[in-house]
């Protein structure tokens, strides 16, 4: 948008678009505050986000980590002789899977359907890579990476708990960060945190990263709240439904999030 006219056009268009099409709400989610102000009733949600500047040399980033907290935990992994693997194959993507429906089923989220990361890998072609660790025959933490242009994007990650003393999780956010370097990527985007996850904020920090808030506005015509199926609402219907759904058998939440992920965000 090019001036305050062009911006206020496009908002009342939005506004009549929303009531026309009776749409449950508008969610915009800039990097930065603009002036955009639809006749629509507004609720407005913060994030941290973090960004890693990628234009210093390897060792300065490494030691740019939190000594004890990052940089211990990558040499730990280094050592304990954690194998790693990275790609986009059919093989990795099923590993990424059942490791990321464990980790949803430990945050009490149906974890989304195979499907949903298989177009993922179709869209995205080369630049999206699966990337896992391995203690001997045993898969301990996975991520998915996707790059466009000069930015490395960190998307998803999941790992299985009882290993977290090896640094798995360290260790593949640093392969990440030396495969960027390698593909002359500027940043690091290692995306939006809940305000109410400090520890992962925290974990964040300690990377070197950038931290900025990052607010998320909902725009409806109605002041009804976002819908009972927003899991990351702190209403008491979300917080029944994450109690439920943590005490349901795997098989049935991974049937739960194949039915329901389309609709839940």
């Amino acid at each position: 948008m090019d001036t305050e006219e062009d911006l206020k056009a496009f908002s009342e268009i939005l506004g009549h678009e929303v009531r026309r099409e009776r749409w449950r709400y508008l969610e915009l989610r800039p990097l930065s505050r603009f002036s955009f102000t639809p006749a629509l009733h507004q609720t407005t949600l913060p994030y941290s986000f973090h960004c890693l500047d990628l234009s210093p040399d390897l060792a300065t980033l490494f030691g740019n980590l939190h000594k004890s907290s990052i940089q211990r935990k990558i040499r730990r992994a280094e050592r304990e002789g954690l194998k790693y693997f990275e790609g986009s194959s059919e093989v990795l993507l099923d590993h990424f899977c059942r490791l990321f429906a464990m980790t949803r089923k430990r945050h009490r989220l149906p974890p989304p359907p195979r499907k949903w990361f298989a177009n993922l890998m179709e869209c995205f072609g080369q630049e999206l890579k699966i990337r896992v660790a391995f203690m001997g025959e045993q898969l301990v933490a996975a991520m998915i990476t996707i790059r466009h242009k000069s930015t490395m994007y960190y998307k998803y990650g999941c790992s299985d708990a009882r290993y977290h003393n090896l640094g798995s999780m360290p260790f593949l956010y640093w392969k990440a960060i030396e495969d960027a370097k390698h593909l002359n990527c500027r940043l690091f985007d290692l995306g939006r945190t809940d305000e109410d996850q400090p520890s992962l904020i925290t974990f964040k920090s300690r990377w070197g990263a950038t931290r900025s808030t990052l607010t998320y506005s909902r725009y409806r015509a109605g002041s009804e709240p976002t819908h009972a199926l927003d899991l990351n609402s702190s209403r008491w219907k979300s917080s029944a439904a994450k109690y439920v759904l943590g005490h349901l058998p795997q098989g049935l939440l991974s049937m739960t999030g194949r039915v329901l992920y389309r609709h839940s965000g």
